[in-house]
């Protein structure tokens, strides 16, 4: 696994996250090293320029029964949030 690109900062996850019963730490190792996940390549460049300068990343994963959430880290990297995507 690659090295951490960026601190998390404070992780938060929603009540419709938490509901799923999934184990977060792999994907918030992914999305730390730099493994957004499914995303297309726009979104993944787009990453890559937020992680340069210092703005907002998103990650997209799905959890082993194909439900679909996000990882989000605020620009100033205080806070990480998983969510799902109805949760925005």
């Amino acid at each position: 696994m690659s090295k951490p690109l960026f601190p998390l900062g404070r992780i938060f996850a929603t009540p419709g996250a938490l509901d799923l019963g999934v184990d977060f730490y792999p994907y918030l190792r992914r999305h730390q090293c730099g493994d957004w996940g499914e995303l297309g390549d726009d979104d993944k460049a787009e990453n890559n320029l937020s992680l340069k300068n210092g703005l907002r990343i998103l990650s997209a994963y799905h959890t082993p029964d194909s439900v679909k959430f996000w990882i989000i880290s605020e620009a100033d990297r205080s806070s990480t949030t998983i969510l799902l995507p109805n949760d925005y």
